[in-house]
């Protein structure tokens, strides 16, 4: 057997098993993130009812031991009642209670971790008519 060719084979499985990896590992990171998808009630809206909570959810499970959610009205005082959580049925949604909210401008302040580790912060607004 000719080892020239031999080892031309090897250099392409070599090469090919790495190109293989690397785009596991690039599709693998491209999941990595907890990315906000939708929140109620939506980030910039004027809502007419104040809401009894406030509920983001994400494109992926976020790890309940490190997620936090908190409101704070104009003046930068806390608003909702203390009770964050990622509901314990849909582990991409973070959740708060809020007391009846008089009418105004409001902020929501997220944190989450995905399940593999990758932190996101975010914030967004809302208001009361």
């Amino acid at each position: 057997m000719d080892t020239t060719s031999r080892s031309g084979r090897c250099r392409r499985a070599a090469r090919g098993l790495l190109a293989a990896t690397a785009l596991l590992l690039v599709q693998t990171g491209a999941w990595a993130h907890a990315f906000l998808t939708r929140s109620d009630p939506p980030a910039g809206a004027t809502v007419g009812a104040p809401p009894a909570r406030i509920r983001v959810w994400f494109d992926g499970p976020i790890e309940p031991l490190f997620a936090t959610i908190r409101v704070e009205n104009r003046d930068k005082q806390r608003v909702d009642t203390g009770d964050g959580r990622v509901n314990p049925v849909d582990n991409n949604l973070l959740e708060v209670g809020v007391a009846s909210l008089p009418s105004g401008r409001y902020r929501v302040f997220w944190s989450v971790i995905a399940r593999d580790g990758h932190r996101k912060d975010g914030d967004f607004p809302f208001r009361v008519r």
